[in-house]
């Protein structure tokens, strides 16, 4: 089969691999209609996230159709059912899964004790991501197997085409999660850095539960436009304070609830944090960038909420954990529990509360992957969510 494969930084081709197979009686093996690159993609493409190895198959955003079921599987599945996959793997038995804290499910993780000396505890594992969340190959090919399938899967009911469900495997319970993690009451003002897909969802479901008033930043033109059809006030950190801004808009009080919707490469204009972060990182005493987290909590009002979808792979620096403190902030983050939220949007999408395949700029052929990488990370073409058709 074919399948975009990871050999290195900014290395991304489309080969021919072995076709998988079922390994295990719960496994199932889904040929692939749909998948996109999500943005944490780029972490890999760009090799900021550790436990990459040549060879290893992309992507975790993906669905498609049951072509084989393993004995384990079969009174959750049945060949020919239409299905997406979520990103994270999960047993549905752990105490973890029990809670419904999917992204932390204490079995699927086959590199377990890899894990725990990085992290601690390990967390799921994660299709198409580093060795640390199982090292499983990716749904970025023609063909994937699905370990845990009875559990890893979400049914598409029929009349929904694939471009309106694809991203229930990610980034709409990321942004929705994310927006949740808020709990975001009527008067509240949430601001969201990032106007990525991630940050494009979180704006639309924080204006679903309620939010008063949503505030995006973000420099990229088509993003900042997309976000306000969304129904967001926009900033180009570019052009304006953000800080001033926030304080305009909200009497000088700042922002009740803070989404990063950014992560570990934020970008921002010569700021000296900025320029110490790029320098950090060129001699490796740092992995991330953290902007955008410093700024959150500059910026957020007192007693309020800090929700970071946005990815972090390692160590960040100066991180003003005073302000942090003495503010009484409370910070919420974590890898999306994606079952637990996708019948209730499942639902949204059937009764046209929201249509997500509007984040779509791109939609090209499996074999133009490698390019359409290079043109996502450098946001070329307009470029804001690639779909790929295997």
């Amino acid at each position: 089969m074919k399948a975009l494969v990871w050999h290195g930084t900014a290395d991304i081709r489309c080969e021919s691999v072995p076709d998988p197979r079922i390994e295990d009686d719960r496994d199932a093996i889904v040929r692939v209609t749909t998948c996109a690159i999500c943005g944490s993609d780029l972490h890999l493409y760009d090799h900021f996230m550790p436990g990459m190895e040549k060879g290893d198959i992309m992507g975790h955003e993906f669905m498609g159709e049951v072509m084989e079921v393993g004995s384990g599987a079969k009174s959750a599945l049945k060949v020919g059912e239409r299905i997406v996959v979520p990103f994270t793997i999960i047993c549905g038995q752990c105490d973890q899964c029990r809670r419904g804290n999917f992204s932390v499910c204490e079995r699927s993780n086959r590199n377990k004790a890899i894990a725990d000396k990085v992290f601690g505890h390990a967390t799921a594992g994660l299709f198409g991501y580093t060795h640390l969340t199982g090292g499983y190959p990716g749904g970025q090919a023609e063909y994937v197997r699905v370990p845990f399938a009875d559990k890893t899967h979400i049914k598409v009911p029929s009349g929904l085409t694939d471009e309106q469900v694809l991203f229930l495997g990610d980034i709409f319970p990321t942004g929705w999660q994310a927006a949740v993690q808020c709990d975001i009451e009527p008067t509240d003002t949430v601001a969201i850095w990032g106007c990525g897909p991630v940050g494009q969802m979180a704006i639309r479901s924080a204006i679903l539960l309620g939010a008063r008033q949503v505030v995006a930043i973000d420099c990229v033109p088509e993003r900042l436009s997309m976000a306000r059809a969304g129904g967001a006030t926009t900033i180009d950190f570019r052009e304006e304070s953000v800080v001033e801004r926030l304080n305009a808009l909200t009497d000088g009080k700042g922002p009740e609830k803070c989404i990063d919707a950014v992560g570990l490469e934020a970008h921002a204009t010569a700021t000296l944090d900025s320029i110490y972060d790029r320098a950090k990182q060129a001699v490796m005493a740092e992995t991330d960038r953290p902007h955008v987290l410093r700024e959150m909590i500059y910026v957020c009002r007192p007693a309020g909420t800090l929700s970071v979808p946005g990815v972090y792979g390692g160590l960040i620096d100066k991180l003003p954990f005073g302000a942090l403190m003495n503010k009484g902030l409370t910070v919420r983050t974590g890898q999306t529990h994606v079952n637990r939220w996708t019948d209730d949007l499942v639902r949204r999408i059937e009764e046209g509360q929201i249509d997500p395949s509007f984040v779509i700029t791109h939609s090209v052929g499996l074999e133009r992957g490698p390019e359409m990488y290079k043109t996502f990370r450098d946001k070329k073409d307009n470029c804001i969510k690639v779909v790929l058709k295997p």
